[in-house]
């Protein structure tokens, strides 16, 4: 619900996780609800077996411990079971899956492993049966981070809310100009990067890199929508195009000539053809990223 706020999207993430155990077939241009759907299960999946893990191989050291300690505790674990999955289960075994890692960013991982780890202390008042749980500190504790927890859900999920609306934080920046730039100028970029992810999606023979493409157009549509509705809460006004001398000074942005071949290419050519221009194309992005 908050992944918009750091400039993800959240549905083309759940697609990503998805890809994990389904492979290429989860991927397309438009997440589907049964990507979504798989994508959430086996990220809860996952979750709820590093909670068994803590609370049952580990219980003979972190069942007695009060809510405070467990959260304490539970930073240091959200680190070491993203870094797990990051480094070894997701691309070694049994996935063998790279999109997942080439796509995600290892701190959202780490962000999400930290908030999910951060619910741990409920475990003082969740292990009794219904309505048996003793009124102890730790009880009364865990009672009131449920509530905490619940609190910041509903908060974050009325932010997100109001972003889908066009309302966002106002603008906080330290130079009007240079954002808008950025904006503009990513956002176009992005715009041809889609076109050309579209025709690989379209050409590719070979599978996995019609598969990438079809990630690619989901992911670069999602982040457009988002630069846009940044710019219609922060600026009021449409976002302008860019004009013919700044596409031709942005890094990476190919030519009519570049995209002419990529359309003309034979069928035997084309996938090298694609995987060179949008290479370039990337690398560009990145260039204007980091700048």
């Amino acid at each position: 619900m908050f992944a918009a706020r750091i400039g993800r999207d959240a549905l083309v993430d759940w697609m990503t996780v998805a890809a994990i155990p389904m492979r290429d077939v989860a991927l397309s241009i438009e997440p589907s609800w049964s990507a979504i759907l798989v994508g959430i299960a086996f990220h809860q999946w996952a979750d709820f077996s590093w909670a068994v893990i803590f609370f049952g191989l580990l219980g003979r050291w972190t069942a007695a411990l009060s809510p405070w300690r467990i959260f304490l505790l539970a930073m240091p674990w959200a680190l070491f079971t993203s870094a797990s999955e990051w480094f070894v289960l997701v691309p070694l075994f049994p996935f063998n899956q790279p999109i997942f890692t080439l796509q995600q960013a290892c701190w959202i991982g780490l962000l999400v492993h930290m908030a999910s780890a951060g619910m741990y202390p409920l475990f003082a008042w969740l292990r009794w049966p219904i309505g048996r749980a003793p009124a102890t500190a730790s009880v009364r504790t865990a009672k009131a981070w449920g509530g905490g927890g619940l609190a910041l859900v509903c908060l974050l999920a009325a932010l997100a809310l109001i972003g889908r609306l066009g309302w966002e934080w106002p603008w906080m920046g330290g130079d009007r100009e240079t954002d808008q730039i950025y904006m503009r100028h990513m956002t176009t970029h992005h715009l041809q990067g889609i076109e050309l992810a579209s025709l690989g999606e379209q050409r590719a023979t070979d599978p996995h890199l019609r598969a990438l493409a079809r990630l690619m157009v989901a992911s670069q549509v999602g982040e457009v929508k988002i630069f846009k509705g940044w710019w219609r809460s922060w600026f009021a006004l449409p976002m302008p195009d860019c004009s013919a001398r700044e596409r031709a000074d942005m890094p990476g942005y190919l030519t009519s000539e570049q995209m002419q071949q990529a359309q003309s290419a034979s069928p035997n050519q084309f996938d090298r053809t694609f995987i060179q221009l949008m290479t370039a194309h990337h690398a560009g992005a990145v260039k204007m990223a980091d700048q």
